[in-house]
Order: structure tokens, then C-alpha cells, then sequence
């Protein structure tokens, strides 16, 4: 069948069409999104104001209309930490049902964790032992390991990219102190809870998820997307220490000259290289592989699994 799926993130909504089957590989068919960074559209109160509402009405309407011309048969809705987060999230989500008929699921921390988990054990299978992951979005980090396709433990912080770019490095560049101040949060909060992925035992394979995260391995040196995703892919910490570095010192249009680093990516990816690099170093993860799957694919993988149940 062909399955629409709107993901409501922080920085992106993005409609993905793909041709899904149980038991098959989903193959994506077109992509439409916009950067409607629904993070930024808050107020003192943590509340998404109108213009945020309005243009997520708004742009819902042009997903379903896209869906459509594109023939597919079903269309489901996904919200994560964006609008999880503000007190007036449901509110937001009532908005958009009364105007489009369109149920958007809000996804829980966990549950992000859990799906991007899912996504990374199909796309590495079996072979690849225990994983461990890391997933950086927009509003919150993911962190997951076991050996089966459901984590023994699963983790969500409030430490996305952009998040961390709004609460705690203001300037163009921010200042040394404004940068050590977030190196030093992010860290503190990563530390209190990773003890659980700590004790457990070490993992055959380590992975990285979100576009974050392959912005910061194309950075890197990894190969460019123009190369497919079967590409092996990989970050270095020692690699996204130096360029870290680099990056405290550029301006958002300069940083988007970089390659792998969009303009729309651009004010964002040294709150993303800062978390990736206390992640990883807390952890203790020299390197790990890049999975072009994320949190999405993982939740269409799962509604085939539905499909298929007796």
C-alpha cells in the first residue's frame, strides 16, 4: 500500500510517501516539509503561539493535498517533543483536527527512543549483535540499547539541537562562556542519566540516527548523500571534537557553508555537535556508524507490523 506519515518535529514537519508492505522494505516515494522550527514558536511560557498553530494548520492542509496527488491510502500523523512539551500541545492538535480531520499521535520520549531502536536494529538486522544508539533531534536526545528488536533500555532527554541552541547559546557566534555553560548542562544531564545504559554490557555495534547526526559525520568527512545509503557511514569523536572547535567560532552564515550543513541546519549544529560529543564521550564511543533510518521509519515499520498481526 502506499502511507503517508506527517512527522511534527521540532525543526522540521515533513510528509514522507512510501510504498510499504509487510514484510518488505518501505521505499520512500516523494518528500514534502518545510523548516517551521514549531520549538522557536513559543513564549515566555513555554506555549506555541498563534503564528506557530497557524502555519502548522496551514501546512497539514498542503500534506494531505500532496497525499493525495501522490495516491496514497492512508495518511497518519505523528507529533514528538515540540509540541509534547507545551502546555497547550493538545490544544494545538484539537486545532488541527477540527480544520483537517487529521489525528496527529503525540510520541512520547520513550516511545521516540524505542522506534528509532526499531529502525536501526532492521536496518543493521541481527548480525549486528547488541546495539547501542544515539539519536539527536530537534527537542531531545534518544539514547537505547539491547539485542532484540525492543531496547532493554530506552531514554529521552530534553537536549535537542535546537533546543539547546535557543536555551543556551544565544549570539552569532555565542560567547566561550555561553558555550562552556551548555557543554557543562548537557553533560550534567547526560551523566545523571546514563547509568543504566552504562552498566550495560558493551555493545557489538554503536550507531548514530537523525539528520543532526549525519550532518555532523558529513562534516566529518563521510561520504555525501548523493552516494546513496548504503554507503557506510561513520562519526569519530576525536573528528567532532575538532570540528566542534571550529564551529564555536564560525557565524550561522558562515557554518552553513560548510559542507553537510544546510542553511536550515546552520543555527543549530553546535548544539548538536555539543550533545553528540558528550554523548559519545560519556559513553565511552570512539566512533560509531551512521543509520540512514531514524524515529519515522521505525514507526512505519511498526504499523506494518500491525498490518500483519492476526
Amino acid at each position: 500500500m502506499r502511507l503517508g506519515v506527517i512527522d511534527v518535529g521540532s525543526n522540521t514537519v515533513h510528509l514522507l510517501i512510501v510504498d510499504a508492505y509487510p514484510g518488505a522494505h518501505p521505499l520512500p516515494a516523494y518528500s514534502h516539509k518545510i523548516t517551521l522550527r514549531l520549538s522557536e514558536h513559543v513564549d515566555d511560557d513555554g506555549l506555541i503561539a498563534d503564528a506557530g498553530r497557524h502555519r502548522l494548520i496551514e501546512f497539514v492542509g498542503e500534506c494531505i493535498e500532496v497525499a493525495e496527488e501522490k495516491g496514497a491510502e492512508s495518511l497518519v500523523g505523528i507529533a514528538t517533543s515540540a509540541v509534547r512539551d507545551a502546555p497547550n500541545g493538545d490544544a494545538v492538535l484539537d486545532a488541527v483536527r477540527a480544520v483537517h480531520d487529521v489525528d496527529l499521535h503525540v510520541m512520547s520520549g520513550e516511545d521516540e527512543a524505542r522506534h528509532t531502536f526499531l529502525a536501526a536494529r532492521r536496518w543493521f538486522g541481527w548480525s549486528a549483535g547488541t546495539l547501542l544508539m544515539i539519536d539527536i533531534g530537534g527537542g531531545s536526545l534518544e539514547l537505547a540499547v539491547g539485542m532484540d528488536e525492543e531496547p532493554d533500555v530506552a531514554i529521552s532527554l530534553n537536549l535537542g539541537a535546537a533546543r539547546i541552541t535557543r536555551d543556551h547559546l544565544p549570539g552569532d557566534p555565542p560567547s566561550a562562556a555561553a558555550i562552556k555553560a551548555a557543554r557543562k548542562f548537557v553533560r550534567a544531564e547526560i551523566a545523571a542519566a546514563a547509568r543504566p545504559l552504562i552498566k550495560h554490557p558493551d555493545a557489538n555495534r554503536i550507531v548514530g540516527t537523525s539528520k543532526t547526526m549525519r550532518s555532523l559525520a558529513r562534516l566529518c568527512g563521510a561520504a555525501p548523500t548523493r552516494e546513496g545509503p548504503y554507503v557506510t557511514r561513520t562519526l569519530e569523536r576525536r573528528a567532532l571534537s575538532k570540528q566542534l572547535g571550529r564551529l564555536a567560532k564560525l557565524t550561522v552564515a558562515e557554518r552553513s557553508q560548510l559542507q553537510g550543513v544546510t542553511s536550515t541546519r546552520a543555527p543549530q549544529i553546535l548544539g548538536g555537535a555539543i550533545v553528540a560529543e558528550a554523548a559519545m564521550d560519556l559513553l565511552e564511543v570512539d566512533c560509531l556508524e551512521i543509520c540512514p533510518w531514524a524515529m519515522r521509519e521505525g514507526y512505519i515499520l511498526r504499523l506494518l507490523d500491525h498490518m500483519d498481526s492476526p
